[in-house]
């Protein structure tokens, strides 16, 4: 399968540059069946969490089995391998270390006549974590979201996953997710997992937020029960762009762009952008190299055909102009003086800078969470931070001198708005009874 090598600039863009760019962010078909079993499942609770992950993931799957036990634990603890026991642990603790240094401080500033305003945070008591579990089992996902909301403080991990169709969930997976902090694991996958922890059933209590990445249905399903529960970001699948200048190497260039086109859904885009036409077609023929030796082939192959792309430009600036329009989930830098070209990043949910920093890295062990947005929304969203598992909370704490200096303003508002109530609740502090 050879990738398309197409010229792209702000003047004259291209209609393939553009198809890549302005890919669909949501699935109408899926929003339509997300709708249906999000419906029934309010209605009917666990009898039909049970209906979907049957006519889903061919798993029979009653109520009282939903969630994984203490046993199961156990068991996976045990048959895993030790070098997995000691990676899962060693990532764990970086990606804590990660989120305890960019947790938000409570702060706070005097108000001008002896009070006091300010900000205090605090966790959410019950968080909901999906982590898929269908083409691959995405261990690093348990790791990059459950551990973010353990520092955070929550109190209530409940984590959702789907099972096979003998109800069991990859021991990898089950122990990764002992090790991050989970407090609930339940084998229910899809959009019956959302539309469970949403709405809550009979046995498994609602929480109030849900964050992780999914497919198109699971991402649809997050956006529908939006306002029952709080939700993170648009994460759905992966996607990479790599800027590179003739400094590059073009193995590494091909091999990035191959890592994200493995993951199953045929939905993935890899976008190579570069002034340097001998390395477009090093990495053009690099690809067809080494996407033979993959293990996935099938996945791969789709990616390549209907995902991928390499684009020359005039000039590197353009390349990060064509960049920031795609608004990558993964954006790798292999240029010279890759941290100046860092300061010109608008739309990316997380940059890679310099060749030895693989998007690799991002997804396994270098801290920050791996769970972004997708499909352009990284022009809207940030990437998961432990700060998605706290609330924020302002207060005020005037004196009697801040609310007299501040009353003729608020009578303002207050006559200008035509909400007197509002101007009078000030006044009549200053009123004798």
């Amino acid at each position: 399968m050879t990738v398309e090598i197409v010229k792209w600039s702000p003047a004259e863009p291209s209609q393939a540059v553009t198809a890549l760019v302005e890919r669909e962010r949501f699935d109408a078909q899926a929003e339509a069946t997300a709708r249906e079993v999000l419906e029934d499942i309010r209605q009917n609770g666990n009898r039909a969490v049970s209906k979907y992950a049957k006519q889903f993931d061919g798993a029979d799957l009653k109520a009282a089995a939903f969630r994984v036990t203490a046993a199961e634990l156990t068991e996976a603890r045990e048959t895993v391998d030790a070098s997995f026991r000691v990676a899962a642990r060693e990532a764990d603790k970086r990606i804590a270390a990660f989120a305890r240094a960019g947790m938000r401080k409570d702060w706070s500033m005097s108000s001008p006549r002896g009070g006091n305003l300010g900000e205090q945070f605090t966790p959410f008591e019950r968080v909901g974590v999906y982590v898929p579990g269908g083409a691959a089992p995405l261990v690093s996902t348990a790791l990059m979201t459950v551990s973010l909301a353990k520092v955070a403080g929550v109190a209530e991990i409940v984590v959702c996953t789907p099972c096979d169709k003998r109800r069991k969930v990859n021991p990898f997976l089950l122990n990764a997710l002992e090790v991050a902090g989970a407090t609930e694991i339940y084998k229910v996958g899809g959009i019956q997992a959302v539309g469970m922890l949403a709405y809550g059933t009979s046995t498994v209590r609602k929480v109030q937020k849900i964050v992780g990445p999914g497919n198109t249905f699971v991402t649809a399903a997050k956006r529908q029960v939006y306002g029952h529960v709080a939700l993170d970001l648009v994460a759905g699948p992966s996607e990479i762009a790599v800027l590179a200048d003739d400094s590059a190497d073009p193995r590494y260039v091909a091999a990035d762009m191959l890592s994200q086109a493995e993951h199953g859904s045929g939905r993935e885009r890899a976008l190579l952008v570069t002034p340097c036409a001998p390395l477009a077609r090093a990495a053009q023929q690099e690809l067809e190299t080494q996407a033979r030796a993959l293990q996935r082939q099938e996945y791969v192959q789709a990616v390549m055909k209907q995902g991928m792309l390499i684009v020359l430009v005039n000039t590197l600036d353009d390349g990060m102009e064509l960049c920031n329009r795609f608004a990558p989930e993964h954006l790798e830098m292999m240029v010279r003086g890759p941290r100046n070209w860092l300061k010109k990043v608008r739309c990316a949910g997380a940059v890679f800078v310099g060749e030895w920093s693989p998007e690799a890295a991002g997804d396994y062990v270098a801290g920050p969470s791996h769970v972004l947005p997708t499909g352009g929304a990284a022009a809207l969203f940030s990437g998961l931070s432990v700060d998605d598992f706290r609330r924020r909370t302002s207060y005020v704490a005037f004196t009697r001198a801040d609310l007299s200096d501040t009353l003729p303003l608020i009578e303002t508002f207050g006559r200008v708005e035509g909400l007197d109530a509002h101007a009078r609740s000030a006044r009549i502090r200053f009123q004798k009874a």
